[in-house]
């Protein structure tokens, strides 16, 4: 067998003989291999067989490697497909296309990601405007679990170094799920009968970004090797990534809506115009304004081993265990300043109500430090025995077990040191906006101690305030069953099983808020004129400053000089060597506030976030596909009927608040020293739905095919949504009570899908495609907030029976989603060149409306328009690619950071990005290649903005990343 360098094709451009894709299936590894067309058809395989009399039988089959034959390889089984199918291969074992599955993913048509803003990774994706949970990813076929809350995966946690195909269903298979409105995405990971032999990779690079400034190395090994006269087959690898990001960012926690005094748009106000009866100026303000730089270190360990047995033709056994381990790590340096809309003076209003100018008496400025710490680790281990029991007659059977954790152990999820100052050195702080958040963020002037910004950073008057501690400790167990049979005869296909689920998932978060000690020092000090607090501080904990001078490149607006680095660790430290205030007296120790405390800032469950969810599901499922011709024409129809039972049990711990209390450290606090006794609350619910679906496809001519795919989906309410009680969380704020609820009655979205679909392939590695698509949706979930008085407690700040703003979510209402993908590839023939090009418009009938004000207000989420272009040059052993990735602004999601205004969830919306990336690699010898890597060379930057587009609420400048590195294979 002769190899061909990596690109290079030693095929000719129309072997006169079929060719057969040997290459893993298009959904999972229990489907029958696909055989492609002809050569004559224009869609040459990998792996081209042709028979000149000269060449020998050994010399016969020639391997097109790299990129070009990955690219063929994924046309291949894209055309061959029943439904609507993209997939992604690896153009080698160990030389996946990206260094990242969500990246990979979006140069699909209608896929496009999200990014964590304070790492700049994809970490999840959006098809065809459907993102998050509505999007199922497995793993060979199987269900993963993820302590995150949702269903969905942080892709930024899947190790792609040896991945060995992405498929991306954007019809349903009944055989492997229908609990996806958006798509399936099936990771097929390698075993060692994919190659038998053996076989080894290994891979080792280093990365950079720009502003962090210190090389961080990855390496990952594979060795897999079959023997005992190929009966016996073992696969292993592992791999170590780290990733070092220093991220800038300016933000607005919330824009909460409400009303104002016409006064408040004056210098100055009475009580009497204060009145609520008196607000009648419809308008937005900002909760909080700050900057902070964000450094992460992100560190993810994956490894997997496969063992195999193959005694014959007729049976496969495979045993695999997969595992991942991420921590990132995150130190967080930034400033402050929070805001009460009953407190503003001189208000500028826009046209929309937006505020763009207002002045705020008495304004405090804190400086924080935080160490975040995240670790999310997953252990999935399975069984699976393929039997073929006759010539026509196969069997399946499947078992996995997955675990994951969130933060496991004693470990503090995030530790945190507030300081600052406030009270007599408060000051007229004036804030405004001049400008659109894709390219400005909001001035404030007037700042430093009594508004003299000489002093902004004057440690001689900065004391301690509040300090918060909280984890989110998760677990989700999965336990899964699949077993199916398959009959095949001539053009008949049969196939039938079931599927069983067992998820259990189990929620709880700790804090100091619970047990109030988060102000155990707060109040700033004596220069603030306060009772409690210390300060000065020592010297010994400042340990330098970041400039905020042209902190986020290309955008306008003005910050103050520079934030405080300081460790909260030995801020902390510092505090608790104080003593115990219980046993003695400790001047600054915030005794009129806080009880229990006896000097370390332990974290104590809150009681209303305790969560445990059981769901078990039950599917049965059916498919039967034919072919057969239609005036000469092949047709290929596949019906397939899916039908789910669900029973799901939530219990959680209820509590009512009795009082509220003003903090004598802190005008804007408000605290709940006491409760309802906690009790039990357990709910059950169950659903039964039928779920079919229909692929037809027919080929019009050899190079053009038609297709019509209709099918019903479901997609299943986050699970930490179902919890049955109230939580009213301790720690409030004067003027943004809040509190939350989950729902456990919730019931799946339902989607009517139909896709209708014309590709043509006109050349060997070339094809255009156009697909129309709709989906009727209907039980969307939305988060309402609605304003409520809880237990009849008092505003102490008011005297009236206070109001909180509940978020609770509900099943809303329906509506339609429409849209077009567009998608071309493109090889010029011989030269190495070609491109890939594709885009996407989508629509629907239930678009953000940003003039309604009610509580109930509903839009579709996330859909945007969008378009990719990779060109690309792959011959002779050299490899480089361009990638241009640009999304559309689109509706992210209801609610934000603060959401206690009273028009119900306000939107957070993403700006519109555009996103080039580099990659090349040569090879050295036939085993050794070199690589590099540079992302986001035109340092596009992450926003977001609330209803009207000047109201930003985040800008991350996560900076470009360049890495260098080497392959080997043998």
């Amino acid at each position: 067998m002769a190899q061909a360098q990596a690109g290079v094709e030693n095929a000719s451009e129309t072997p006169t003989t079929p060719a057969t894709v040997q290459s893993t299936t298009i959904a999972s590894a229990d489907q029958a291999q696909p055989t492609a067309p002809s050569q004559e058809l224009g869609t040459p395989s990998d792996t081209v067989q042709s028979t000149p009399a000269s060449v020998t039988d050994a010399e016969r089959e020639i391997i097109i490697t790299g990129l070009r034959g990955s690219l063929q390889r994924n046309l291949d089984l894209k055309r061959t497909s029943s439904g609507v199918v993209d997939v992604i291969s690896a153009e080698d074992i160990g030389k996946f296309p990206d260094s990242n599955v969500a990246a990979s993913l979006q140069r699909l048509p209608g896929v496009s990601i999200q990014r964590s803003g304070s790492r700049g990774e994809p970490t999840g994706i959006t098809v065809r405007g459907f993102g998050g949970d509505f999007n199922t990813t497995l793993y060979d076929g199987r269900r993963i679990s993820t302590a995150t809350g949702g269903r969905q995966i942080d892709f930024s946690t899947v190790g792609v170094d040896f991945i060995g195909q992405l498929s991306v269903l954007k019809t349903p298979d009944v055989s492997l799920a229908s609990s996806s409105i958006g798509a399936t995405v099936n990771i097929a990971f390698p075993n060692a009968f994919d190659h038998p032999g053996f076989r080894a990779a290994a891979t080792a690079s280093g990365s950079i970004q720009d502003r962090a400034g210190k090389v961080v190395p990855t390496g990952g090994l594979l060795v897999s090797n079959t023997f005992a006269d190929d009966t016996i087959g073992i696969l292993a690898d592992v791999i170590y990534t780290r990733r070092d990001t220093d991220t800038n960012r300016v933000y607005v926690s919330g824009w909460p809506g409400g009303f104002y005094a016409p006064c408040q748009l004056t210098p100055s106000c009475t009580p009497a115009q204060l009145a609520p009866e008196n607000k009648t100026v419809v308008g937005w303000f900002p909760q909080q304004y700050g900057a902070e730089q964000q450094r992460v270190q992100d560190e993810r360990v994956d490894a997997r081993i496969s063992l195999q047995y193959h005694p014959s033709d007729a049976l496969m056994v495979t045993l695999d265990n997969n595992y991942s381990r991420q921590k990132v790590t995150q130190n967080n340096y930034a400033f402050g300043v929070w805001f009460n809309q009953s407190d503003l003076r001189n208000v500028q209003l826009d046209e929309n109500g937006t505020a763009i100018d207002f002045t705020q008496a008495g304004s405090p400025t804190d400086f924080t430090a935080a160490l975040n710490k995240q670790i999310l680790k997953t252990n999935q281990t399975g069984l699976n025995v393929k039997f073929d029991a006759s010539e026509n007659l196969s069997f399946e059977g499947d078992v996995a077990y997955a675990k994951s954790w969130l933060n496991p152990g004693d470990s503090i999820g995030s530790l945190n040191g507030d300081i600052g100052y406030g009270g007599l050195l408060s000051n007229n702080l004036r804030f405004t906006i001049d400008g659109d958040s894709k390219d400005a963020f909001p001035t404030i002037s007037n700042f430093g101690p009594v508004g003299n910004g000489a002093r902004w950073a004057d440690t001689s008057v900065i004391g301690s305030h509040v300090t918060v501690n909280q984890t989110q400790h998760n677990t989700d167990e999965l336990l899964q069953f699949r077993g199916n049979a398959t009959w095949k005869q001539d053009n008949l296909t049969i196939k039938a099983g079931g599927q069983y689920y067992e998820d259990r998932f189990r929620f709880r978060n700790q804090s100091t808020f619970t047990n109030n000690f988060w102000q155990a020092y707060a109040g700033y000090g004596a220069p603030s004129g306060r009772g409690s607090g210390i300060a000065p501080l020592p010297a010994s904990l400042y340990e330098g400053s970041i400039s905020l001078d042209n902190f986020i490149p290309g955008f306008n607006g003005s910050l103050p000089p520079s934030v405080f680095i300081f460790d909260p660790v030995a801020y902390q430290n510092y505090l608790s060597g104080l003593g115990n205030p219980q046993t003695q007296n400790i001047p600054g120790y915030n005794y009129g506030g806080v009880t229990g405390f006896t000097g370390t800032f332990d974290e104590q469950v809150d009681p209303g976030s305790v969560l445990d969810v059981k769901e078990k599901t039950w599917a049965l499922f059916l498919s039967v596909q034919f072919q057969a011709d239609i005036a000469g024409m092949p047709f290929h129809f596949n019906a397939g009927v899916r039908n789910e039972n669900t029973h799901l049990r939530a219990i959680g711990q209820g509590r009512l608040p009795l009082v509220l209390v003003p903090s004598a450290a802190d005008p804007t606090l408000l605290s709940i020293p006491n409760y309802t006794e906690i009790q039990p609350v357990e709910s059950k619910s169950s659903y039964s739905y039928f779920l079919p679906s229909i692929d037809a496809k027919l080929e019009l001519t050899n190079n053009l095919i038609l297709r019509f795919d209709a099918s019903r989906t479901l997609t299943r309410p986050a699970l930490n949504l179902l919890n049955p009680v109230l939580n009213v969380g301790n720690g409030q704020r004067v003027n943004a009570l809040s509190a939350s609820g989950g729902n456990p009655n919730l019931r799946p979205y339902l989607a009517d899908n139909f896709d209708v679909a014309a590709e043509w392939y006109y050349r060997r590695n070339s094809y255009f495609a156009v697909n129309f698509f709709l989906k009727n949706v209907s039980n969307f979930i939305i988060a309402g907030v609605t304003r409520q008085s809880i237990n009849g407690v008092i505003d102490p700040t008011t005297g009236r029976e206070a109001s909180f703003a509940v978020s609770q979510q509900v099943n809303g209402p329906d509506a339609t989603v429409r849209g077009v993908e567009v998608a071309w590839q493109h090889v010029f023939g011989d030269t190495g060149f070609g491109f890939q090009a594709n885009a996407t418009i989508v629509d629907t009938n239930r678009p953000y409306d940003d003039t309604d004000i009610s509580q109930s207000g509903f839009a579709v989420t996330g859909l945007a328009n969008s378009a990719n272009f990779v060109g690309f040059y792959d011959k002779d052993g050299f490899q480089i690619r361009a990638a241009m990735n640009w999304r559309d602004k689109y509706l992210l999601q209801f609610g934000q950071n603060q959401n206690t205004g009273s028009f119900g969830a306000e939107p957070t919306f993403v700006n519109e990005s555009f996103q080039i990336d580099l990659t090349a690699s040569f090879d050295i010898t036939k085993n050794l290649s070199v690589f590099g890597e540079a992302l986001n060379i035109n340092n596009n930057q992450q926003s977001t903005h609330g209803r009207y587009a000047n109201q930003l609420l985040d800008v991350f400048d996560y900076g470009r990343r360049y890495t260098l590195g080497a392959r080997y294979r043998f």
